[in-house]
């Protein structure tokens, strides 16, 4: 016991603030609280304040001595790197990426002139010392640097493959070799990543990006962190491919990606071993693109607090063909709540969330079940609109305290397509919905204690404000969250306009849809 008490010690004097600083706000509050919380509950790696490699009592008396602490402790990077006018690199490819160290810190400084330059991170950090990319944005507006694809030129020292699939990239390389580890990559607009585009790589010869280029690529890595980043005018805005695991993207805005007239590009295309998206925009893609919003193959997928607009589908979510992926427990649960979700009145898919697969092998389908909770669905479509289309029989969706407005009349809203489970209870819908636009029902549908209208009490819907009005039905009408998923997903927060976190505040009883 007197071992642990003074290894206890050590580390709470020693342990750097950023351990507890989940959100990297300078501030160990609430909010890194309920993360930490979270954190907790599933054993992520990210609980390990002490990074002793186990999750225990030490780390729980950690974030409690770090707790209402504030100040940003740059000092825990042992190596500063500062890129920009003035300073001692003149361009991201000046930076030695090949060679970074656990508790580097790389500073991109704001110019008026796009940065244009590309390069991978295949260096491992640590949790207590991890390795982070920060923009530094114009001090009077906050507009972020600009990392642009465009005649973009690669450091040379680089040595790494699938160099026409990305502006910036993380992982796979032969220099640096490393499998990445605790990267963090804020605050840049990473932007011109696809045909059209050319750049200078690794060689030094003119190359052209291809039509599955990204503007951020992690093909390989864990404990990956993509926060607060602007990701446009590119093939895919973030791609991820299945050798990474234990993503996070936060507070990102990410838009005008996709292919004209292709189907095969997104703003968000994953696939990855635990994915968690939160306070991201995701807005409409290029004009003339046909891909998804926010599509998804990863085993342990959580969307929530988000702002979705547009996309062939808004949420796509299908199947793994990697085994490692399609075997893990966690593949075939999935959870999308607290979020705005919206359709344009477009030609696209009538589908808001799909959720099954997409390919010829029924086998390796999600087969499992989609939690959709506290959401608030807006369709503005003229023609008809499907809640939820299901794969096959065996994927199942639990759909509970959500808001589904129509602006057609209620009878264009189908809950369902053909297939699937849907347990249905405590939502607002318009009414005259149904249950399917099919002719023939292979599901099945179980609907109780929801709510009908015309109108469910926005504070103003031309506005997209979708706050609720003090006499709202939708307030204190929500089912109590079922205990199989508490306190992991505890509704602790909501989607602050836009990219923001705010706390959610509710007393005994919970709001319909994703404010309260």
């Amino acid at each position: 016991m007197k071992h642990v008490l003074v290894l206890f010690l050590v580390l709470f004097m020693t342990a750097p603030l950023n351990a507890a600083d989940f959100g990297s706000d300078c501030d160990v509050d609430a909010w890194d609280l309920a993360q930490f919380g979270t954190y907790m509950a599933v054993q992520n790696p990210a609980s390990d304040l002490d990074g002793n490699g186990t999750i225990d009592s030490l780390d729980v008396a950690l974030f409690a001595g770090r707790f209402g602490e504030s100040g940003c402790a740059q000092e825990q990077f042992q190596y500063v790197y500062e890129v920009g006018p003035d300073k001692p690199y003149a361009d991201p490819d000046a930076v030695p990426w090949e060679s970074l160290l656990p508790g580097s810190l790389v500073l991109i400084h704001y110019r008026d002139e796009p940065y244009r330059s590309k390069w991978v991170v295949a260096r491992r950090g640590s949790a207590l010392e991890p390795i982070v990319i920060r923009g530094v944005p114009r001090q009077e507006d906050g507009k972020l640097p600009i990392i642009s694809g465009d005649n973009a030129t690669t450091r040379l020292e680089l040595d790494y493959w699938n160099e026409n699939r990305s502006v910036v990239k993380v992982g796979g390389s032969s220099s640096p070799s490393e499998i990445p580890a605790w990267i963090t990559i804020e605050n840049l607009e990473i932007r011109s990543g696809r045909p059209g585009y050319f750049f200078s790589d690794d060689r030094g010869n003119t190359t052209e990006y291809s039509s599955n280029a990204a503007a951020i690529h992690v093909e390989m890595g864990e404990h990956i962190i993509i926060r607060n980043c602007i990701l446009t005018d590119s093939a895919n805005g973030f791609f991820a491919g299945s050798q990474a695991s234990d993503l996070l993207l936060e507070g990102n805005s990410i838009f005008d990606n996709g292919m004209e007239d292709s189907i095969y590009q997104h703003n968000n295309y994953t696939e990855a071993l635990g994915i968690v998206f939160q306070y991201n925009h995701f807005g409409p893609l290029r004009s003339g693109c046909k891909g998804n919003n926010l599509k998804d193959r990863s085993a342990g997928t959580i969307i929530r607090y988000n702002w979705i607009e547009a996309g062939n589908r808004t949420i796509d979510l299908v199947e793994s063909d990697h085994a490692d992926l399609y075997t893990h427990p966690r593949y075939h649960t999935s959870y999308v709540y607290g979020n705005v979700l919206i359709k344009h009145d477009v030609v696209e898919n009538g589908q808001v969330v799909h959720y099954g697969g997409d390919g010829s092998d029924y086998s390796i389908y999600r087969k499992g079940t989609l939690w959709f909770f506290n959401n608030t669905v807006i369709s503005l479509r003229s023609a008809n609109t499907t809640l939820w289309g299901l794969s096959s029989n065996d994927e199942e969706v639990k759909g509970f305290n959500n808001i589904v407005y129509t602006t057609a009349d209620g009878s264009r809203l189908a809950i369902m397509g053909e297939k699937g489970t849907v347990e249905l209870h405590h939502n607002w819908l318009p009414e005259d919905w149904q249950a399917s636009h099919e002719s023939i029902l292979l599901g099945s549908l179980t609907a109780w204690d929801n709510l009908e209208g015309d109108a469910p009490g926005f504070v103003d819907f031309p506005g997209a404000d979708f706050r609720l009005t003090a006499d709202s039905p939708c307030r204190a009408a929500g089912a109590d969250l079922p205990g199989e998923i508490i306190p992991d997903h505890n509704l602790n927060n909501q989607y602050g306009i836009h990219q923001q976190r705010h706390e959610r505040f509710h007393g005994l009883t919970i709001d319909f849809g994703a404010f309260d």
